[in-house]
């Protein structure tokens, strides 16, 4: 009983701490790394391997250097809303050569017949790298029209392009020729204040609840083993001191 006592407030004691630390843990599509300034941009191949999978935590704000041209014929739009009004961010693959590319986000339109043209030729882009977005709610829509995509993700781009892409997507700055008329998708901010997840934290009490009950069960099967003992005790005495005064 006493082993089971033990293993049961183990594992009470990790689920409480395990809820606690993600009932403040910022939810997974939340980018927590500092905006990187320009000026320290950094080259893309020395932070991503093109086609392999890369932590968001490991980029996701960084500013960064890449050379290509622009694919203009794979242009793709993604439905987003733009201070209440809704419009479409505008996707080019930037070619970097050898069948890779970076997707660039070259910032929002509200008129997709009116996207200015992308820059031609060799050009050097400067922005900060994005991790994939996530389907808003986790739903998928069934399709969608031609030229457009539901999200900016490797995952998806990949049906689209045929090119082997780069983890994420670039975000060009309001400077960037490559943005023209178009409105810049700013890099997102991490979060500054704290967020709670309140059924990480209403498990955390249960968690610390069980606990409890396991060491006060616990407490009192052992308070109940010693009174019967005593009692045991009390009854052997009892019946010692019967048998001497019957032998006297």
């Amino acid at each position: 009983m006493h082993v089971l006592a033990v293993l049961a407030l183990v594992v009470c004691v990790a689920g409480t701490y395990w809820q606690s630390v993600r009932a403040f843990e910022p939810d997974r599509d939340v980018v927590t790394n500092p905006v990187a300034d320009l000026a320290d941009a950094e080259e893309l191949d020395a932070l991503l391997v093109p086609g392999e999978y890369a932590h968001p935590d490991s980029y996701a704000n960084t500013a960064v250097t890449a050379t290509g041209s622009f694919d203009s014929g794979a242009q793709l739009l993604v439905p987003r809303a733009h201070d209440g009004a809704e419009g479409f961010d505008v996707v080019l693959p930037l070619d970097t050569g050898d069948g890779v590319a970076l997707a660039v986000n070259r910032g929002w339109t509200e008129d997709p017949d009116s996207v200015p043209e992308a820059p031609e030729g060799e050009v050097t882009v400067a922005g900060w790298l994005v991790p994939p977005t996530t389907a808003p709610d986790g739903i998928v829509p069934v399709e969608v029209p031609e030229g457009q995509v539901e999200r900016i993700a490797p995952s998806v781009l990949v049906n689209e392009w045929d090119y082997r892409l780069y983890e994420g997507h670039l975000t060009l700055p309001a400077s960037d020729p490559a943005t023209a008329s178009l409105v810049p998708a700013p890099p997102p901010e991490p979060p500054t204040g704290i967020t709670v997840n309140w059924r990480s934290l209403s498990y955390t009490f249960q968690w610390a609840l069980f606990g409890l009950s396991a060491v006060a069960y616990w407490a009192i099967s052992v308070r109940r083993e010693l009174r019967a003992e005593r009692s045991r005790r009390a009854g052997e005495g009892e019946e010692e001191t019967v048998q001497a005064a019957a032998g006297s």
